[in-house]
């Protein structure tokens, strides 16, 4: 018995430290980038953090759309936004790694059966 309390602090502990050290990335972050189409574009996340959910908004030229299914672990996001073009929803997916005040970003959307990818990097605003 003493073993199996021992394994669950350990586990309860491991869970904890890592939500302690989630990365913060709390606030707002601006990305200029190039998108699959080549133009240059211009995105700015809000981001909220509770434990390791992740929620906000997503600003762009095609106005504001909110974050789904986001989640922080250590030094890693994930999350979606749902964009209308013309009547059809785009699902874009979002996986980044935060380092200090930047997180670079591989986003994925499926335009027309095909998956395109590309890359931006985040900078927090001050």
């Amino acid at each position: 018995m003493t073993q199996r309390m021992l394994l669950r602090a350990l586990a309860l502990i491991a869970v904890l430290w890592a939500v302690t050290w989630a990365a913060d990335v709390s606030g707002q972050w601006r990305a200029e980038y190039t998108s699959p189409d080549g133009q240059t574009r211009q995105s700015t996340f809000t981001f909220k953090v509770d434990g390791e959910t992740l929620t906000g908004t997503v600003a762009s030229a095609m106005g504001e759309a909110k974050i789904s299914d986001g989640k922080v672990s250590g030094d890693q996001i994930t999350f979606t936004v749902i964009r209308d073009f013309g009547g059809n929803e785009v699902k874009f997916s979002y996986k980044g790694k935060v380092s200090g005040d930047e997180i670079k970003l591989a986003v994925t959307a499926n335009f027309g059966g095909e998956d395109r990818t590309f890359e931006m990097t985040a900078k927090r605003q001050k």
